[in-house]
Order: structure tokens, then sequence, then C-alpha cells
């Protein structure tokens, strides 16, 4: 199987000649394989074993045997002990997710400091339609069923191609020993029970299952592929984005045939997962809110706004004084005397200096401030009514600082200043506050 492999890797993993490979190795037989075949293909390589502190003195059993491995072939060898139930425990996490978490972390770590390329684990054939299985059960989309990528980054998996059933008789063949862990014959996971008794059963119905599995992963990986394309191109025409904010044009996507299937499509990577909420969404009333762990669905009129959460303290606020000339955080903001109005905007307005109180205090809007418009003859307006005259989105409303003057709007920053501070013939200091 040595010289196979190697053509494999000639075929589909060329840019891992003159590389320094760290191999994951748990010292089971998949793993133990894969080191055997990269040392005798005379890869540059190195071991990388951790020790979960799952199975007690079987754990260390696994860690030391590994080790001694290393040391007798001359490998470099790294090794870390987790504490994995504490951890997972700490962040309520299952052992398994707490685990994967855990050990990739730590390979990336190792990955930067000692100089390595490429992390490579031993996942095959038999992985590919266990998790297959698994999401098919769960209920998952077409990616869950293209099956687990040769190359993630810096993560290589250059045994997919292999089955178990070729992997052990390869290490019997080169007299290969290996470590069994016990875990592996307990039906308590979901992939062992998939293991011991669906698969099993598929390959009796069909001899060449296998050959017929990868064929099938092969066109559903194609149809992906296609599926991303289509979506890409619709994308451009119906979403904008704007910095870490994505705008979805309605009218464009309700035009679409399926669009639920784009919206999927496109939001899936977000971490969302109620999609019958987002699917209604498209009809709901604007302000209506859709919440992944890190991002926001908004419905704003005939648009929904992708968003981060931004975690702000609502309370939050700065005190401009009046010495101040340049103010940075969370605005830039430059206060200056002049002897006359020139150019006044939106972000550039002309108050009288001497109406203001200072410190001047730079907050967020809260619900029930109100303001008198410059230009309005002193007629007072609710900042909510305000911004929904202005047609802003929930984003831009929650983006917006005002400068108050003791319990007076001095200026909502940007948008419009106050009545009261406006510059008359009888005004002796002008100050020109400015959005920079």
């Amino acid at each position: 199987m040595i010289e196979r492999f190697k053509k494999q890797l000639q075929a589909r993993f060329s840019f891992l000649e003159n590389k320094k490979l760290l191999l994951a190795t748990s010292g089971g037989l998949d793993s133990m394989v894969m080191v055997d075949l990269f040392r005798k293909a005379k890869f540059e390589i190195a071991i990388a074993h951790c020790n979960f502190q799952l199975r007690g003195l079987e754990s260390f059993g696994d860690q030391n045997f590994v080790q001694e491995y290393a040391e007798e072939h001359a490998i470099p060898f790294f090794l870390t002990q987790f504490d994995t139930t504490a951890f997972a425990n700490d962040y309520k996490l299952s052992t398994q997710v707490a685990a994967r978490e855990l050990r990739y972390n730590w390979f990336y770590e190792v990955l930067q400091e000692e100089g390595y390329d490429y992390i490579l684990t031993a996942h095959h054939a038999d992985d590919n339609i266990e998790t297959f299985l698994i999401n098919l059960s769960r209920g998952t989309g077409l990616d869950g069923f293209t099956g687990i990528p040769e190359q993630n980054g810096e993560i290589v998996r250059p045994m997919l191609s292999l089955t178990r059933q070729d992997i052990l008789e390869y290490a019997q063949n080169e007299g290969l020993q290996w470590r069994e862990d016990s875990s592996n014959a307990s039906d308590k996971y979901v992939r062992n029970k998939i293991r011991h008794h669906l698969v099993p059963l598929l390959k009796s119905l069909n001899p060449q299952f296998m050959e017929a599995f990868q064929k099938t992963q092969s066109y559903l990986q194609d149809a992906s592929e296609m599926v991303e394309d289509a979506s890409t191109m619709v994308y451009q025409q119906v979403v904008r984005q704007d910095d870490e904010v994505f705008y979805i044009d309605l009218k464009q996507l309700l035009k679409l045939p399926n669009y639920k299937a784009y919206l999927y499509q496109w939001l899936k990577d977000f971490g969302f997962t109620s999609w019958d909420d987002i699917y209604e969404l498209v009809d709901s009333l604007s302000g209506k809110q859709i919440y992944s762990s890190d991002f926001r669905l908004i419905k704003d009129r005939e648009q929904l706004i992708l968003s981060p959460i931004v975690k702000e303290d609502a309370n939050l606020s700065f005190l401009v004084h009046k010495e101040e000339q340049d103010v940075n955080l969370p605005l830039k903001l430059t206060l200056k005397e002049v002897d006359s109005i020139t150019d006044p905007s939106n972000t550039s307005i002309f108050v009288d200096a001497e109406k203001l109180v200072f410190p001047l205090v730079l907050k967020k809007w809260i619900e029930g401030d109100d303001f008198q418009p410059l230009g309005m003859g002193g007629k007072s307006k609710k900042l909510s009514k305000f911004f929904k005259d202005e047609k802003m989105s929930l984003l831009e409303k929650e983006a917006t600082w005002v400068l108050w003057s003791g319990d007076t709007v001095v200026w909502i920053v940007g948008k419009r200043a106050d009545e009261r501070f406006k510059v008359r013939k009888q005004t002796l200091k002008l100050l020109n506050i400015q959005l920079v």
C-alpha cells in the first residue's frame, strides 16, 4: 500500500513535499498507520499527542506508547495533557466537543511556535460514512453530505481514500503495534452506534457499498459547488456589504423562485439555527430581530440587515471639557471658536458658545429623549420620531450619539442640531463643532 499511498500524495497532496508536518497521533490504529506511511515515505514529520485524561491509566498508557514510539524512531514529539472534563463543565460543552476544541487549539499553537506547516489527521473513508449518517440523522443541509474535506486551511486529511479495512490490513502486514481505545467498544456515543451496527448492515447489503458511497459523495460535492456558484451570482445582485454589515434587498430576494434556499446559503456560516424564524422574518414588521451567538438579523422596511452583535454599555458617556479642542473617543470631534458661520451642515454645526454648560456630555440616546430640531421654530420632537421620519434603520439608531449641555440636547451628532443653541444676531461667541 505504500506505493499506492505515495502516488496519491503526489496526485492530491503534492503541496506537502518538503514541508514540516505535524501528525496528530492518538496511538490508535489509524494514526499509527499514518505515522508509519509518512515515515516510510521520507517526509519530515513530528508527532503531537493529547492526553485528555478521560480513561484513567489507559490514557497514560496511550501517552507512554506514543512517546516511546517517537523516541525509538527519532521523531520529534510534542505532548500536552488536558483536564477535559473540567473544561467541558466550565464551558457547558459535551466531552467530545470540548476535546475537539482543546486539541485543535493546541495543534495550532505547536504549529506556530515550532514552525510546522500543516497538521495531519488520520480520518479515513469509514469516518466519512459515519459523519454522513450522523448529519443525515440531524437533518443537515447539503454541506453535511459532501464529506470531511481533505484540506481545511492548515489541517490536511491525506487518508480519506483509505477504508478502515485497508488500514487494518496494512498494519497487520507491516507488523505495526497500536493501542485500542476501550471507549470505541461502547455504544454510548452516536458515532459508535453507527459504526458498530448501521455501517456493517449497509456493507452487507451491498459488497461495493464503499465504492458506491464515495462516488455518490463525489456527485454531491459537484452539486455543492454548483450551488455555491449560483449563490455567489445571485448574492451580487441582492446583497450589499458595508464593512461588517450586510444588507439583503427583499424586493430582489422575493423575485427568486426559492429565496429560502439562498437565505440559508448566505447565512449558514453565521451561527443561525432558527431557520423557520428567519424565513418568516421576510414578512415580519420592521424591527423584528433574530439572533445567533455573534450576529443578528434585523428586518428593516424592505431589507434584512445582518450585523455583528456589539456588546456596549448603554449608560456609557464621555465628558467634553471647555478647554478641549479635539475629542477622539468614541467619535472624533473638533471644537473651535470662530468669527463667522461658514458652510454649516449636519456634520459641522455652529452654536452660541455662551449658552453651553460645560462639561458637555456625549452619550447614546434613550427612549423618551426629545429635542428642538434646528429650523422648526422651537417645536419639540421625540428622538424616536425624528429617527423614524429620517427613515433610519435600527443599526443607524443604535450607532447615533447625542451631545448634551446639562439636560438639553445640543446636537444629534451627524444628524441635526438643536434650535436652542442657534447662533443669533446678539451672539457674541461662536463655537464650531465638527464631526471629523
